[in-house]
């Protein structure tokens, strides 16, 4: 046998006990998709068509492949091992291992005490997601509660005890009207019309004998006078010695503006016939409709403003005089009367105002919690403030609002003083509550189904 047959040999017999030795076990680095796309997993995989996901050992480095997915995060402290990865924005997606949107934002990652979080109604945000919310919070303070005003709407009327109707009291005609428009503005004492009376004229003729006959029978006469109308300076002229006068004027009662003629020239008159009616315009009253949740506010002597569309930039000084003794059952609300001065006629019956109405004492509550008003969530069922609970979780919590002014609430129930609430970005860390709260189920899933890939 030759050197190169003896070598020959050799080398047959290695191969043969190579074949024969029993292969090492490998257990796979991770499992990638069969059709080389960047999609791994840790455990055994399916694609969505039946195919298995190929694995990839420790010793095919040095075969050209797609870069392995990347470590899983380690777990943060408190928070537990990480569960399973959610899309950063909400989306009903979650992943096994880290992995990217098709936006290029990471996954967030689920962690076991998230679970529990979640199961206690908190809302886990993570810190850069915190930051892009723009997310604010501030103390719970106790203070004095804040105060507001009664803000109301209505429209002016005229003052009812300023109003006046003009009459004659005995029958007879308009001859002549000093007064012949509506609008016209009177002083007291001013004739409005000429009224034609032959009943008064006969008394007045018979006054007139009556004093030259001379006893009783003159005051008797005068007396009938006064009844029909005749006014003093007329029988004060009679008096004197003047000759019966044909007509007798008609004067105005008091000072006002006349709201409504009902008299013209020729027209026959009587003592059931209203001739003007008058409206003093000094004072106007604003009835303001005041909903049934603020009728506690307001209380008579309450001081008020209003404005007017017609005067922007003014204000009107004034004070409540009454309450309605019932509400509107269409709009529940209850008429509150307000006197305002009317200084230089400028105010009109008809006019649209809003009133601004402060709170009695007895109204105003005493110290208490209060937040910023933007703090509340409201829906009008109930209402809602978030709680910070550190690490980006946020509680939200039903409270029980009071009184509200100057950007505070008042809290009366659900809140604890130096505790701190979101005022900033609220409603977006709401939203993703409900949102998280439509997708609990999908979630629960799919954490159980990481859960039992982990080792």
């Amino acid at each position: 046998m030759t050197r190169s047959h003896a070598l020959a040999r050799v080398c047959l017999l290695a191969i043969a006990l190579a074949a024969a030795a029993p292969v090492a076990a490998r257990t796979p680095v991770y499992f990638q998709d069969p059709d080389g796309k960047a999609e791994f997993s840790p455990t055994p995989k399916q694609t969505p068509d039946g195919r298995a996901y190929v694995p990839v050992y420790d010793d095919d480095a040095a075969e050209p492949a797609p870069a392995p997915p990347p470590k899983p995060a380690a777990a943060s402290q408190g928070r537990g091992r990480i569960l399973y990865y959610r899309n950063p924005m909400g989306l009903d997606d979650t992943s096994p291992v880290p992995k990217k949107d098709g936006m290029g934002m990471d996954y967030v990652p689920v962690y076991e005490n998230d679970a529990a979080d979640s199961a206690a109604g908190l809302v886990s945000i993570a810190p850069g997601r915190l930051q892009l919310l723009g997310v604010r919070t501030a103390p719970v303070a106790s203070r004095a509660a804040p105060v507001r005003s009664v803000r109301a709407a209505g429209t002016l009327a005229f003052d009812e005890r300023g109003l006046s109707v003009v009459v004659s009291r005995t029958e007879g005609w308009a001859e002549t009207l000093a007064v012949a428009s509506t609008g016209e503005a009177v002083r007291k004492g001013q004739v409005l019309a000429e009224i034609y009376s032959p009943e008064l004229a006969a008394t007045e003729r018979e006054y007139a004998v009556a004093g030259r006959v001379g006893g009783g029978l003159g005051a008797a006469v005068l007396d009938r006078m006064k009844a029909l109308g005749a006014p003093e300076d007329e029988i004060a002229r009679l008096r004197r010695g003047g000759r019966p006068a044909r007509t007798i004027p008609v004067r105005a009662p008091a000072d006002g503006v006349v709201i409504e003629k009902m008299v013209t020239a020729g027209m026959k008159v009587g003592p059931d016939q209203p001739l003007y009616r008058l409206a003093d315009t000094a004072a106007m009253w604003m009835l303001a409709q005041v909903q049934e949740r603020d009728l506690g506010m307001v209380a008579p002597g309450g001081k008020a403003q209003a404005t007017l569309t017609a005067y922007p930039g003014r204000s009107f000084a004034g004070s409540v005089e009454l309450i309605a003794p019932s509400l509107s059952a269409q709009t529940r609300t209850a008429a509150v009367r307000i006197a305002l001065p009317n200084p230089g006629g400028m105010l009109r019956a008809g006019m649209y105002a809003a009133v601004d109405i402060a709170p009695v004492a007895d109204s105003v509550p005493a110290a208490s919690l209060v937040v910023p008003d933007s703090a509340v969530l409201d829906d009008g069922v109930r209402q809602v403030v978030l709680v910070e609970r550190g690490e980006g979780r946020f509680e939200p919590r039903t409270v029980r609002i009071g009184t509200r002014g100057d950007g505070e609430a008042q809290v009366l129930d659900g809140l604890a003083s130096g505790e701190r609430v979101v005022v900033g970005a609220n409603f977006l860390i709401d939203s993703e509550s409900n949102l998280r709260a439509a997708l609990k189920g999908f979630s629960a899933g799919a954490a159980g189904h990481a859960g039992g890939a982990q080792p």
